[in-house]
């Protein structure tokens, strides 16, 4: 019906469709209307005022699934016909079935997304997470709007930390903690590195040796790399996260060298001190370091070279990288110089930053202080508190109750992280997440499952059902579900999976309300309040879906 919408508004004001779904608006309050257009920006060119505008458009406008048109102030408001909106809307949801929501927009079109990234050797802390759930969803989202999207774990891998952590090892390493804890030893060891002073240049010195193939350093580091992989991927299983390619930082080892002849055929590079940068002060982003005076490389080299590489390879639309604000320069340095290489596509180069997760102190974890939650510990404390909720209300199997439990924890830590917007900063909250009340992940889930219980006592097969009315509360959850495409749709276009995971929430309130106020089993209505009740349990899972979460039809 927005479509529609469009049309009309496009051909009375004379905007075209664009502008017009620009300026569309969904009001605060369904007493003003399914829709809203405001007249403002017609008043120059019409030489008339907004409010004068909105009520000689108000009495052009009509349609046959238009309820009413009614100008306010200088908005006219669009009621939309229920009862045609239901139609519409229920059966395309029971048509389109796990398809309802997606759209052929990037039909044609790849979509890399670089994300998650953990570093070798060190533990998977939630500061990686969130570029994991945020990336994930967002791949999910942009895959729903018909893109075929290439997933990226980009592996940290190479830099003077691993010289550091391979000289830890060589002076206080177990090979036994090694083989049965990697990454706990290793971290252990980096931490310890971290304080002591000598190390930092001898660090430096090993990643030299390292980048220069020396056969002992690149042993010990291929060991290291081994045995983090094996240990992430162990937990990508849980998390339920897939990619569909996992590279790494050292892969570019040997083609920096193209990268630096490139810089220096378009005079880029400056020397300074020793080192190679490129200066971009007269774009207000300083000085981009590119090669030691050592001649070690560094993160910008080998994004650049990744980049490059990665067009190459997919011929992408968009290259996203979902990485944490605070490498924010970072990004509009590198970005700039793939731009003053010639590069036409690095304006499709975006950086989706992301806030940090905070302690309840309210202050940041902090790898280097020992302070680093380990993944694997988050989980297993969420999944015992998601236990002791289940266990109050259902008396399970030991294996039951460990299945829905994780499943509940992972529901309740995605949500609770892409409820928010992803520029903000999080309180890691654990028994926030987990409330089966409120604005959680478990309340989804719960909704889901109410949904499915209804459906599972219901009797009534009736596939045709003829509509008398609809009560308010129906009237809202109809209006709540036919939105869900539009807000996919925003959704990818502003890269902010927060819109669809409000949107579940919402729809769940309005599942709620409607189940406590109609009678479904047994009422005169049951045929059509079925088939409603049905259409929300496919919009939610759709919904979860794209979040990353999956739906439990019992808790």
């Amino acid at each position: 019906m927005k479509e529609k919408l469009i049309q009309l508004l496009s051909k009375e004001a004379g905007l075209s469709p664009k502008e017009v779904e620009s300026l569309l608006e969904i009001p605060p309050s369904p007493e003003l209307g399914d829709f809203a257009f405001p007249c403002f920006s017609l008043a120059k060119t019409l030489k008339k005022s907004p409010v004068q505008i909105a009520q000689e458009l108000s009495e052009k406008i009509s349609s046959k699934e238009l309820e009413k048109v009614e100008a306010k102030g200088p908005y006219i408001n669009f009621f939309l016909d229920k009862k045609k909106l239901f139609d519409e809307t229920i059966n395309k949801i029971l048509k389109e079935k796990d398809k309802y929501g997606s759209s052929s927009v990037g039909k044609g079109k790849t979509i890399v997304i670089d994300m998650s990234s953990p570093n070798i050797a060190k533990p998977f802390g939630i500061g990686h997470l969130r570029s994991t759930i945020i990336g994930n969803a967002i791949g999910n989202i942009s895959k729903a709007q018909g893109y075929k999207v290439v997933k990226l774990n980009y592996l940290g891998d190479w830099g003077t930390p691993f010289g550091k952590i391979i000289e830890g090892y060589k002076k206080w390493g177990d090979a036994k903690k090694l083989e049965k804890e990697p990454i706990k030893h290793l971290y252990e060891i980096y931490v310890k590195a971290s304080q002591d002073s000598e190390m930092e240049e001898a660090g430096r010195q090993t990643f030299k040796k390292l980048e220069e193939g020396d056969k002992e350093t690149s042993t010990l580091w291929k060991k290291f790399r081994q045995l983090s992989v094996r240990e992430f991927n162990k937990l990508y299983k849980t998390l339920g996260i897939s990619f569909d390619v996992t590279s790494s930082e050292s892969e570019y080892n040997n083609k920096m060298q193209f990268t630096l002849n490139e810089l220096k055929e378009k005079n880029l590079l400056v020397k300074d001190q020793g080192a190679l940068v490129v200066k971009l002060d007269k774009y207000n982003l300083g000085t981009c370091l590119i090669q030691k005076s050592d001649g070690a490389t560094l993160y910008a080299t080998r994004d650049i070279t990744a980049a490059i590489d990665r067009y190459k390879k997919y011929k992408f639309s968009h290259l996203l990288y979902e990485v944490g604000q605070e490498q924010k320069l970072h990004f509009k340095q590198f970005f700039k110089i793939l731009e003053l290489l010639g590069y036409s596509w690095a304006k499709n180069c975006v950086h989706i930053e992301h806030g940090l997760y905070l302690g309840k102190d309210g202050k940041k974890f902090a790898t280097r202080k020992g302070k680093t939650v380990f993944m694997e510990d988050i989980i297993e404390e969420t999944k015992e508190l998601a236990k002791r909720e289940i266990a109050k209300r259902e008396k399970l199997s030991s294996k039951q109750l460990d299945e829905r439990a994780l499943k509940i924890a992972l529901a309740a830590i995605f949500y609770g992280d892409l409820k928010n917007h992803r520029s903000g900063d999080i309180v890691f909250d654990l028994q926030r997440f987990l409330s089966f009340e409120g604005n959680t992940g478990p309340y989804l889930l719960y909704s889901y499952v109410r949904a499915c219980s209804i459906l599972r006592k219901a009797k009534s097969k009736t596939a045709k059902v003829s509509i008398q009315a609809l009560s308010e509360k129906e009237k809202k959850l109809v209006t709540k579900l036919g939105a869900f495409p539009d807000v996919v749709k925003i959704s990818y276009e502003q890269l902010a999976p927060n819109m669809v995971a409000n949107y579940a929430f919402e729809l769940a309130q309005a599942f709620n309300e409607f189940y406590h106020a109609e009678q479904v089993i047994g009422s005169e209505q049951e045929g059509f309040r079925l088939i409603l009740v049905r259409a929300f349990t496919q919009t939610l899972k759709n919904s979860l879906n794209l979040l990353g979460i999956e739906a439990l039809e019992q808790m």
